[in-house]
């Protein structure tokens, strides 16, 4: 298919392929996905009858209840990663919790399979970041030209000076009354 033909066809299915993309950028998508991809083998196998031949293999446990309270937690803990990208790191810490915890409850985390999708999908909640403003946008240092300089973000910053006005965009930064003109040096007084 040529670039051209591909162009012209399916501008509704393209606007949606855009939007999911930026939809799938602003949270944790990946991890609350193995969240969710973790939690279905956990909660599965307790419940699953597993037929060789005419030999029929449950896999229930004492446990089964258990098994299953931990793979709808980590469903929904995936879900939150998805809905609620600001509580991405509580959702990513009881996701690795649990999934530590179906070790021992059901059947080995899964089999194992179940266990690792949830440890790595809590990790990547709780690692994502949402992107700077700026980054991500296309702009770059070449967009402003090519003498733009792209600020050090990892330079040292400058000590306060004792008596200066900390100003931003022109307005005093004192809304809390405690400067290092007033003296107060960043203690409230209480009356």
């Amino acid at each position: 298919m040529s670039a051209e033909a591909h162009a012209g066809s399916g501008s509704k299915l393209d606007h949606t392929r855009q939007s999911f993309r930026g939809w799938r950028g602003q949270r944790p998508f990946w991890g609350g996905l193995l969240a969710i991809l973790g939690g279905i083998p956990i909660m599965y196998f307790p419940y699953a009858n597993l037929t060789i031949g005419s030999m029929t293999i449950r896999m229930a446990t004492t446990a089964g209840a258990g098994s299953l309270i931990i793979g709808v937690l980590l469903v929904v803990l995936g879900l939150t990663m998805w809905f609620q990208p600001h509580s991405r790191v509580f959702a990513g810490v009881a996701a690795i919790l649990l999934a530590l915890v179906s070790l021992v409850v059901s059947n080995f985390g899964g089999f194992v399979i179940g266990f690792l999708l949830a440890l790595i999908g809590g990790a990547l909640g709780i690692s994502w970041a949402p992107a700077r403003p700026g980054e991500g946008t296309g702009t770059t240092a070449a967009a402003g030209g090519e003498h733009a300089v792209e600020p050090d973000l990892g330079a040292p910053v400058a000590p306060p000076v004792a008596g200066a006005t900390y100003r931003v965009s022109g307005a005093i930064d004192d809304e809390s009354g405690t400067s290092p003109d007033n003296g107060t040096n960043g203690r409230h007084r209480a009356g």
